[in-house]
């Protein structure tokens, strides 16, 4: 194990040197750059290509920079501060839809994305002061030390395991909200290769251990350039230094080895199959509408919406064809006779199966409609029977009213309120008997639903398919980012993921991940594809998140119950050998 850098020995000064140091606080600046930090961390996601190696280094940095924590309040407000900076910055489109789409006045939506910011903050701001707390550093030595921690081994396990947990927690409490997750700048980095083994979290959790060693590499080797620039005899120094030199190469050289090793298995993993081809290729067409959210519910902007949808429906036959989320925006006991006879019509004469996003709901006795749901109806030629799937993952605020937050709903000008969930494992959508999972809008950034789905269905889907419509959002990195989370699904399930979005982006992903064609947003068009599905189950499909959940607890525990005295050991082994 290597030795960690001391206070003491980075100032050259002895252990009492160092308890002389307890009342030192950090400047307020220190925080302002882990919040810099933050800010800059959302140009590793998309659209950035390849920002997993961008991500990596801001990483390294932020590990390197919690090290100059002293304590777990500063390492908490350090990680708050790079969470807020990450945050604010990189869904700040939640603006858009309540500002400009919403109707709500632009102090009031400004002001609600701060506070959500604030909030999502939290999260790592607990990985941090956990990290803080189980390598040892909040409790090494007296009560109240306020020296510097020094990168350890279990230091750099602790990190890991916090920060997974932390996301893990950001996309499960309250409903969750795992957008920006740090995986999923992995997509096309060093790490992505592990997506099929732990999922996304997993992937944040060998991002967050490689970047805690390679931190503790560098730190443990500057020390050693300095001390080779000094003055003095060198031949003498070298031969008094020569086993405590072996030592400190051993220092850094190993973490740094272990990091190049993690990162050579991501890079590697992608050419294991973790599933087959099964079933003949299905061609498809995923059609984007663009139609302007301003006149999505308005009567004249139904009556044009459906139109289109028909003409682009049965313009061109293809094995399926698949309409964004609500392209039909009315009740499905309520769609107009000439599109359902020609949809129907349609589809028994060319053998398409069509996948169209409406409103579900219940007819009571009286007439009356009740349990409104966001579904996707689906046509099959040659049977009378209509699939049928209902969002179970409801948006806050969007489709639901969380308890207490009624007000904050009636502010912003949205036509849909609360909608009934549907079950958490629905059937799939048979085409050619090929099975196919269906998800609606931001279900797609829940993997372990996904996952849950596979594994659980009695005929398990071998392609994904998800019907959006992010015209809230405006153009904005929202597209890209939601397009992002799209791949890290492919990589996690081994399957292709098909995307019907109303603005963008129209998508088709193969099972590795790689886009294999998509539209221009904001435009109007088909995208036709033909896809292969899959059978076979990826680890993450078979575990889920337990994998990495039940790592990382028992590395915090071990650390909690054992990191303070490891701490105290190192620094007390450091200062005699400074003395």
């Amino acid at each position: 194990m290597a030795d960690p850098i001391t206070s003491s020995s980075r100032r050259g000064g002895s252990a009492s040197a160092a308890h002389s140091t307890r009342a030192r606080t950090l400047p307020r600046w220190h925080y302002l750059v882990a919040l810099a930090a933050g800010a800059v961390n959302t140009l590793s996601f998309a659209p950035t290509p390849h920002g997993g190696w961008l991500e990596l280094a801001i990483f390294v940095f932020l590990f390197a920079w919690l090290t100059r924590s002293t304590g777990w309040k500063s390492a908490a407000l350090t990680g708050g501060a790079f969470g807020f900076g990450n945050f604010v910055t990189g869904v700040w489109w939640l603006y858009v839809s309540m500002h400009f789409y919403g109707g709500m006045p632009a102090p009031l939506a400004g002001t609600a994305l701060v506070l959500f910011s604030l909030y999502l903050a939290l999260y790592p701001a607990l990985a941090a002061g956990v990290w803080s707390f189980c390598a040892g550093q909040a409790r090494n030595g007296a009560s109240g030390t306020d020296t510097p921690f020094a990168p350890t081994w279990h230091g750099a396990l602790a990190f890991a395991s916090a920060w997974a947990i932390g996301e893990w927690l950001r996309g499960t409490v309250f409903t969750g909200f795992p957008w920006l997750a740090s995986g999923y700048a992995q997509v096309d980095g060093p790490f992505g290769g592990f997506a099929p083994l732990v999922g996304v979290y997993g992937v944040g959790w060998v991002l967050a251990l490689a970047a805690a060693l390679i931190a503790q590499a560098l730190m443990a080797a500057l020390p050693a350039l300095r001390r080779s620039r000094g003055p003095g005899d060198a031949s003498s120094d070298a031969a008094a230094d020569r086993p405590s030199a072996r030592g400190r190469a051993g220092s850094f050289a190993l973490p740094g080895g272990i990091a190049l090793v993690l990162i050579a298995a991501g890079l590697l993993l992608p050419l294991a199959s973790w599933t087959v081809p099964a079933n003949a290729p299905l061609s498809v067409r995923l059609l984007q509408g663009d139609v302007k959210q301003d006149m999505k519910f308005e009567e004249a902007g139904v009556r044009a919406a459906i139109d289109q949808y028909q003409q682009m429906i049965t313009s061109k036959p293809a094995d399926l064809i698949v309409t964004p989320e609500t392209a039909i925006p009315v009740l499905a006991q309520q769609l107009p006779v000439p599109f359902a006879s020609a949809v129907r019509s349609f589809a028994d004469s060319t053998g398409s199966a069509v996948l169209f996003g409406a409103i579900g709901g219940s007819v009571t006795p009286e007439g009356r409609v009740v349990d409104y749901t966001n579904s996707l109806f689906g046509v099959t030629p040659g049977t009378r029977d209509i699939y049928r799937y209902d969002k179970h993952h409801l948006v806050p605020f969007g489709e639901f009213v969380p308890w207490g937050f009624r007000w904050f709903v009636n502010l912003m000008n949205i036509p849909l309120g609360d909608f009934a969930r549907g079950g958490p494992v629905q059937k799939p959508f048979v085409v050619h008997n090929q099975p196919v999972a269906v998800d609606i809008c931001y279900e797609d950034i829940f993997g372990e639903e996904i996952a849950r789905t596979i594994r659980e269905s009695e005929t398990p889907a071998g392609v994904l398919v998800n019907s959006t419509n992010l015209a809230w959002f405006g153009d904005t990195i929202a597209l890209d980012q939601h397009l992002q989370i799209a791949r890290m699904r492919s990589l996690e399930t081994g399957r292709p993921m098909l995307r019907a979005t109303n603005t963008g982006m129209t998508a088709a992903i193969d099972a590795n991940g790689k886009v294999l064609g998509k539209l221009t947003p904001y435009t109007i068009g088909s995208l036709d594809v033909t896809v292969q599905g899959t059978a076979g189950r990826t680890p993450y499909v078979t575990s889920g998140n337990n994998t990495v959940l039940a790592v990382s607890l028992l590395l915090l525990a071990f650390g909690f119950a054992f990191g303070p005295g490891m701490a105290r050991r190192k620094s007390g082994q450091a200062a005699n050998g400074a003395e």
